[in-house]
């Protein structure tokens, strides 16, 4: 399945058939699509894959960080190392596939709603644990500023795959961090000097 993702990141989702699948494998088209019935199997198939890449790039490597700020700052810092050493041919997965499926209901643009949704509840939580535990200000917005962490890296994989410029990587981690400091109680703030080393 990772030949199909990697399809799917630069041609779109709509670019997997099982003619073209079958091809690029080097598999019989009637062998394919006994295994996947149709190609909306095939492309919830895909995504399920790069799901899975998903959780072994971010999710897993962060699983037992410390909760609250630490883990905040580091699964955002594992999501852009993520997009920036390109793990797939067209950037993030999740990108292509919300602007490709947004506007096309059916089983595969729930699937994707469904994953991007769950990644934007987990940094969610990890937020709201940051302000019980007194290292974000108790006013803060938990929502706005995971909806503001979001569009720093979502940006960046866009400005790097359209204009090429690997500064969008710095650009979003400046972004990220600036968004959190003006947060930030004074224990949070020494977290985050420790987590970045800077004072």
């Amino acid at each position: 399945m990772a030949k199909t993702v990697d399809i799917a990141s630069a041609e779109g989702l709509n670019g997997l058939t099982v003619g073209r699948v079958a091809k690029d494998l080097n598999m019989s088209k009637s062998g394919l699509f006994a295994h996947f019935g149709s190609k909306e199997e095939l492309q919830l198939s895909t995504v399920e894959a790069a799901r899975e890449v998903f959780v072994r790039e971010i999710i897993e490597p962060t699983r037992d960080e410390e909760n609250g700020l630490v883990k905040l700052c580091a699964m955002l810092e594992a999501w852009i190392s993520y997009i920036e050493k390109s793990v797939f041919r067209g950037g993030c997965f999740f990108f292509a596939a919300s602007a490709e499926m947004d506007d096309r209901p059916g089983r595969v643009r729930d699937y994707v709603a469904e994953l991007t949704m769950d990644w934007v509840k987990a940094l969610e939580k990890e937020a709201g644990l940051a302000v019980r535990l007194g290292e974000l200000k108790s006013t803060c917005d938990v929502e706005l500023l995971v909806f503001q962490l979001h569009g720093s890296v979502q940006e960046a994989n866009w400005f790097y795959r359209l204009h090429n410029d690997k500064t969008a990587f710095e650009k979003a981690r400046k972004s990220v961090l600036q968004c959190i400091e003006l947060r930030a109680t004074p224990s949070g703030r020494q977290v985050l000097e420790e987590i970045t080393g800077v004072k």
